[in-house]
């Protein structure tokens, strides 16, 4: 079996193209910049992941996709070769994407955005590192998740 699931940041906005002929196919290159779960001496690292997609996939990420947007990603390693102008056989691994999607909310990604260096270069992207959004008007629902008043319980269907 061959399929991958991962979640990264947009290192650039991606690079979309048509192909030639009357239906033209959307194709779409960006590279996800991947968190490694355990690091040396405690400093951030990544792995670079090339992906590509097709058709209305690729034209979802001309549309929504920009560099530094949290995503998740399904879909499965390839592997190829070419030989460059110079003569030397060049191999490639990719990810052919079957499915993406936004793992972050716009307001993280927002706030993201506007902490990250702009020097170039790849910033951790920790929830630790994304500025938090304006806090709600309900206290509790400053973690995201609506307070439920006591003494429901006996309303709710599924309990």
């Amino acid at each position: 079996m061959n399929k991958v699931i991962l979640m990264g940041r947009l290192t650039r906005d991606p690079d979309v193209r048509y192909s030639a002929g009357e239906n033209a196919l959307a194709i779409a290159r960006y590279t996800l910049a991947v968190d490694r779960r355990f690091n040396r001496n405690g400093e951030a690292s990544a792995d670079f992941i090339n992906c590509v997609v097709f058709g209305r996939g690729a034209e979802f990420a001309e549309k929504y996709l920009r560099q530094g947007v949290k995503i998740a990603v399904t879909g499965r390693i390839q592997t190829g070769s070419y030989t460059n102008r110079e003569g030397q056989k060049v191999y490639t691994t990719e990810v052919v994407v079957d499915d993406q999607e936004f793992a972050e909310s716009k307001a993280a990604s927002e706030g993201y955005a506007s902490s990250r260096p702009q020097a170039g270069g790849y910033a951790g992207g920790r929830p630790a590192d994304i500025a938090p959004a304006a806090p709600a008007a309900d206290p509790g629902a400053a973690d995201g998740f609506m307070n439920i008043p006591d003494g429901i319980d006996e309303e709710l269907p599924f309990l």
